[in-house]
C-alpha cells in the first residue's frame, strides 16, 4: 500500500475493460481522490486493460499517482474473489470506508464523493447505489427489459425476506464502512456474483444501518459476464435461507 492516512478506499473490478478504464478512472473527483486510495483489480484480463491503465496514469492522476494501484490475478478468478480481495485491501488501508466501483463504466464514478458524505453524515454501513428508485430511470438508461423484469421479481421477493427494503438490490455500486466489514469472515463468501447480496443480507441479518441513493443507469451494449439464471438461483438460495433462519 503505497498511501497512507486516507479516509477512502476505492476498488475497481476489472476485466477485459481496456475501451472503459480510463474513463471511469478520469471520473473520480479530485477531492474524493485526495483522501482515497484506489485499487484496479484485473481478474486475468485478456485484453488490453493493463495497457489502458498505464494510458491512463501517464495521461492524467499527475498530481494523484500514488494514489493509485493496480493489481491482476494472473487467471480469471471470478467476480466474489476480487470483490473480497478488494474489500481485505480495504480493511488492510485502514480507510473508514471501502467502495466498489466497476470498470465497465456501468456506474457513476462521479457520484462517489456523495456517496462517502452520505456514509459520514447519516453514520452508515452499507449505502448502495438504485438504479430503480427514480421511476423509469433503468428503462431511460437502456438496461434490457429481461433485466428489468427479473431484477424487480427477485428485489420483490427478497424485500419479503429481509428487514430493510431497497429498490435495487442488484446493483454493484457499493459503499461500506470498515465497521461493518470487521465483523465479516470474508473466507466464507462466495466466488461468484451474488456476493454483493451476500454482504447486504449479513448486513440486515446483524441490523447495521443500510440505505440506498439513485445513480444513472448506464448500458451500452456490452457483454456480461453474469450467467442470468445461475445468478438468480443463487439469489433464491439466499432468500430461502434467509427464511429458514
Amino acid at each position: 500500500m503505497s498511501c497512507s492516512a486516507i479516509d477512502y478506499f476505492i476498488f475497481v473490478p476489472a476485466y477485459n475493460v481496456e475501451r472503459t478504464l480510463c474513463e471511469v478512472l478520469s471520473k473520480i473527483d479530485e477531492s474524493v481522490l485526495d483522501r482515497a486510495h484506489v485499487l484496479v483489480i484485473d481478474d486475468g484480463s485478456r485484453d488490453g486493460t493493463a495497457q489502458a491503465f498505464e494510458r491512463f496514469m501517464s495521461e492524467n492522476a499527475l498530481d494523484f499517482k500514488s494514489h493509485f494501484e493496480y493489481f491482476k490475478f494472473e487467471q480469471n478468478c471470478g467476480y466474489g474473489a476480487v470483490v473480497k480481495k478488494g474489500l481485505a485491501e480495504g480493511l488492510a488501508s485502514g480507510a473508514a470506508f471501502v467502495a466498489c466501483l466497476h470498470g465497465d463504466g456501468q456506474y457513476p464514478a462521479e457520484k462517489l464523493g456523495e456517496f462517502f458524505a452520505e456514509m459520514e453524515n447519516r453514520n452508515l454501513d452499507l449505502l448502495q447505489g438504485s438504479r430503480h428508485a427514480v421511476a423509469g430511470g433503468a428503462k431511460r438508461g437502456g438496461m434490457p427489459l429481461y433485466k428489468r423484469i427479473g431484477g424487480a421479481f427477485l428485489t420483490a421477493l427478497e424485500n419479503l425476506a429481509f428487514r430493510v427494503k431497497l429498490t435495487d438490490r442488484h446493483s454493484g455500486f457499493i459503499v461500506y464502512s470498515s465497521r461493518f466489514l470487521k465483523t465479516v469472515d470474508l473466507n466464507r463468501l462466495s466466488t461468484s456474483f451474488d456476493i454483493d447480496l451476500e454482504l447486504i443480507s449479513i448486513a440486515d441479518a446483524f441490523r447495521f444501518a443500510i440505505a440506498e441513493l439513485p445513480i444513472p443507469t448506464r448500458y451500452a451494449g456490452e457483454k456480461s459476464n453474469l450467467n442470468v439464471v445461475t445468478y438468480g438461483m443463487r439469489v433464491l438460495r439466499q432468500v430461502v435461507r434467509r427464511f429458514c433462519m
